[in-house]
């Protein structure tokens, strides 16, 4: 990934989805359920297949996230873009409801790359759809569904060296020998709260490594997703491991 993803540059104002979202009516407060825009869906055992052009989805990208029953769309503007759109998702009975957002986010300090030009240490977010892996923090459990590591000091890294055997992975150097020059994972307020997208788990050197959602800091990131801390924790605490989540990442379009 490269140093620190959470560090200031550039704030933009948001790209609203509400009229994509179905609602007219004033934006919900933090936290709330959004008034929903449902489809129908397919019955169980059903066999996915795409969602054609015409029909209404509340976001067309849902369509990429398959069989999760809660999904992060993160869309920005274009390949350049360093800010982006976040709207999260949930399927219930009548088909996909809006939970929370839209939001802006920051991602990578060179934007999201093209399906499968991410690299290590370019500054770019992936595009692509992943799930989770666990979640993370110098501050506390805030209270979520999935796993927490807390960071309990400096020790704690991430290895983004290629060369290492433990490239993307987390690494606890008291136990442990990470690669060179791993990531600091003891960054507040970066890194007070966070989760770990599930980029690259093969390990693939250098496809790039260290990729979260986390606690923005004004500005674009070296590759990961960053949002307001409120706002994350909020989106953290909802995720629930036994509905599948994923995270849409992309561009419009």
């Amino acid at each position: 990934m490269g140093r620190s993803c959470g560090r200031a540059a550039v704030a933009w104002l948001a790209v609203l989805l509400l009229a994509a979202c179905g609602s007219s009516g004033p934006t919900a407060p933090r936290g709330a359920p959004a008034p929903s825009t449902t489809l129908p869906v397919p019955a169980a055992g059903a066999a996915a297949s795409p969602v054609p052009a015409t029909t209404a989805l509340p976001d067309p990208r849902l369509a990429e996230a398959g069989e999760a029953r809660q999904a992060v769309i993160v869309t920005a503007p274009g390949y350049g873009a360093t800010t982006a759109t976040l709207t999260a998702y949930e399927r219930v009975p009548a088909g996909w409801r809006r939970a929370f957002g839209p939001w802006p986010a920051h991602v990578g300090a060179r934007g999201i790359a093209p399906p499968g030009e991410k690299r290590e240490g370019d500054g770019r977010t992936p595009s692509g759809v992943y799930g989770f892996d666990f979640f993370f923090g110098v501050a506390a459990d805030p209270g979520v569904k999935f796993p927490y590591r807390r960071v309990t000091g400096r020790s704690i890294v991430w290895d983004d060296d290629p060369a290492s055997p433990l490239y993307n992975t987390w690494v606890d150097l008291d136990r442990q020998r990470a690669g060179r020059d791993p990531e600091p994972m003891y960054n507040p307020p970066a890194y007070d709260h966070g989760a770990v997208i599930a980029y690259n788990t093969a390990r693939t050197p250098p496809l790039g490594s260290a990729i979260f959602l986390h606690v923005s800091t004004g500005g674009p990131t070296a590759g990961c997703v960053s949002l307001p801390e409120g706002q994350l924790v909020d989106l953290l605490r909802w995720l629930d491991p036994d509905r599948s989540p994923r995270i849409v990442l992309g561009v419009a379009g």
